[in-house]
């Protein structure tokens, strides 16, 4: 398992709407072998590391 690319706390953007938003979870999926992550602004949907840009 590799280490996380974002950190909990940290502003990031999403890349599809450009919006900022803070990582609030961070959860590592075992059987797709990536993380995923919870936003402050968006509580009940994920985003993997990929959908998201360091601000």
């Amino acid at each position: 398992m590799r280490e996380s690319l974002f950190t909990i706390g940290k502003e990031v953007k999403i890349k599809a709407s450009g919006e900022s938003v803070t990582i609030s979870k961070c959860h590592y999926v075992k059987n797709m072998k990536r993380y995923s992550y919870i936003v402050k602004e968006h509580p009940k949907t994920f985003f993997f590391e990929e959908e998201l840009i360091e601000e």
